[in-house]
């Protein structure tokens, strides 16, 4: 059998893969949700540029705008590519979990790897506005961290978030744990947090 990630549904995803939803404990979603790390002055007044952006436009900005004109430069701004891991978009991923095919395009990883992705860390799932939603986009990006489980043969959790305009999610999986964060709001003071989870990110790779 095999199912292209667009196509899941999170219930289905958490039935057919045994996953548990984590909701309330000290876990790394926490950790990640805590991360600090300086903002300097010329980044704080970037994300305030980019904030105000997307206050005038979250509810407009279809979904390659929304790309261009705010995800990229915020990631740029993070900085995230380091020596041991690259970003790649618009990469096909492909791997069994259980029996199953799971495969498809995902918008943004973060992996080891030169010239294709090796072994992902951190996916990114972009997603249109949030009055115009399509699939479920929590479980497209569960579905591309499960095959990125099976690719990397390790227990070593993996972290992603996806953006419904100006809301992002935060998503942890480790073995059959899933735990997701509540929305944070990029048209207020939450850029900075986000800001600082992507940042966190990039310091867990490089130690």
């Amino acid at each position: 059998m095999s199912k292209s990630f667009e196509n899941w549904k999170i219930g289905e995803l958490m039935e057919t893969f045994g996953l548990s939803r984590i909701y309330h404990s000290f876990t790394l979603l926490q950790i990640w949700l805590m991360a600090e790390n300086e903002i300097n002055a010329q980044e704080h007044k970037a994300l305030d540029s980019l904030k105000e952006q997307l206050i005038r436009n979250a509810e407009n900005w279809n979904e390659d705008e929304l790309k261009f004109m705010f995800i990229s430069p915020l990631i740029l701004l993070a900085d995230l590519q380091s020596e041991k891991c690259k970003i790649f978009t618009q990469r096909r991923i492909s791997a069994e979990v259980q029996g199953i095919r799971l495969n498809g395009i995902v918008d943004f990883v973060l992996a080891t790897g030169i010239d294709e992705p090796k072994k992902p860390f951190f996916f990114l799932h972009e997603y249109k506005q949030e009055k115009k939603r399509d699939n479920d986009p929590l479980a497209q990006l569960v579905a591309e961290m499960l095959a990125a489980q099976a690719l990397n043969e390790t227990p070593k959790p993996l972290f992603g978030c996806y953006v419904l305009g100006r809301f992002w999610f935060f998503v942890v999986l480790k073995d059959k744990n899933l735990e997701v964060s509540l929305a944070f709001d990029a048209t207020q003071e939450d850029i900075f947090r986000i800001f600082k989870m992507l940042r966190w990110v990039k310091e867990q790779i490089e130690s």
